[in-house]
């Protein structure tokens, strides 16, 4: 496969591919990745695109050689049209001398760097393609030539293994994390609960013994409050208490798709959940709350400037509802809703349900879409 590589460049594909092996987070991987290939093949720029769940757009981006103020006046990361869509339609390595001469360049946005001579490959993990690596313009002024498509090809097969091993780290560690959860909850409910019952049915019985108008005034207070924590507690242990880990578990892919856009947030996503999320959704429905949050996500990174943003995935006896929140500057659009927005409410219709965004009076978005249970299949 490098056979056209000469010495010095197998020694640095080596490397690169000892440095992205090395890391065990996923986002730690993917962010190695797009740097070494960058340094490997000589280039002034150099980007990662992950691919949604469709795989037929880019869902994140990942790039070397620009910086903050460049990719502010650029704005919206690229979903994959273009130059960068001809690798999403056709994974294969592409390599073109002057890619503003391309049929399908659509030339670039204001504030974007000029570029010229491109080399994109893709990456696959375990057999199907899990994004795309572009890389663009040598230092040195010439175009990428088959020794760069081999380097970039060697470290893009060496990237998918790394990824796929980050990612069966982070299953064992959720397997510990699980484990503790389990720990935790039980030692919640045999332990603290018994303690604080044991503790009000004292002050119940003290209560009766005391004359005093106000000291009886702030047993029973404390009795209820007293309440009012086991209520608390118990609302945790159920929160604790986490199904099998499995592929189809909602809570699981919520999680996952929030922490994905920790990065081009800036800051990961608080979560919350409440109900029997993993048992009273369908993995259909689940499908959709994962558009919902990915789409929602999406919306906020690329218009909101928040620096925070929370989501909630409620379910109960009349339906689930997940709640997106954010403290960003808020909506321009007087309720009309966007192409992909439109796409979720077209969703929630489906299942006979509804789906609104509307601005919150102490600046930011909430975004709500709810659909009733009863109408799930």
């Amino acid at each position: 496969m490098v056979s056209q590589a000469g010495p010095d460049q197998l020694r640095r594909l080596l490397a690169s591919v000892l440095a992205v092996g090395s890391e065990l987070d996923v986002l730690t991987v993917l962010d190695t990745i797009v740097r070494t290939s960058t340094e490997l093949v000589g280039a002034r720029y150099g980007a990662l695109g992950v691919l949604d769940e469709t795989r037929t757009r880019l869902v994140d981006f990942l790039t070397v050689g620009i910086d903050d103020q460049q990719r502010a006046r650029i704005g919206s990361l690229p979903e994959g049209h273009g130059i960068l869509g001809l690798l999403i339609v056709d994974p294969k390595p592409l390599r073109l001398p002057d890619l503003t001469r391309h049929p399908d360049s659509f030339g670039f946005p204001p504030g974007h760097p000029q570029m010229t001579s491109f080399l994109g490959v893709p990456i696959a993990v375990r057999g199907e393609v899990f994004g795309n690596l572009y890389l663009c313009d040598k230092t040195d002024g010439e175009p990428f030539d088959e020794a760069d498509v081999e380097l970039a090809v060697g470290l893009a097969s060496a990237a998918g293994v790394a990824i796929q091993n980050a990612r069966l780290h982070a299953t064992v560690a959720e397997f510990a994390t699980i484990a503790d959860r389990e720990r935790i909850a039980r030692d919640l409910h045999d332990t603290v609960i018994q303690r604080l019952f044991a503790v009000g049915l004292s002050l119940q019985t003290t209560t009766r013994m005391v004359e005093h108008r106000d000291a009886r005034e702030r047993l029973s207070q404390a009795v209820d409050d007293l309440d009012t924590t086991v209520r608390d507690i118990r609302t945790a242990i159920f929160e604790l208490h986490t199904v099998q880990v499995s592929a189809v578990s909602l809570r699981h892919r919520v999680l996952d798709v929030c922490a994905e856009y920790g990065q081009p947030l800036g800051f990961e996503p608080v979560v919350r959940f409440a109900g029997p999320i993993d048992t009273a959704v369908t993995e259909s429905l689940s499908d959709d709350i994962i558009a919902v949050v990915r789409e929602s996500l999406s919306n906020v990174a690329k218009h909101a400037a928040a620096s925070s943003v929370e989501v909630i995935v409620r379910a109960g006896g009349d339906g689930v509802t997940v709640s997106i929140t954010d403290n960003g500057v808020g909506s321009a659009c007087d309720g009309r809703l966007g192409r992909g927005l439109a796409n979720l409410a077209d969703r929630a219709s489906l299942h006979g349900g509804s789906f609104a965004t509307s601005n919150i009076e102490d600046g930011g978005t909430a975004a709500i879409w709810a659909v009733p249970l009863a109408t799930v299949d």
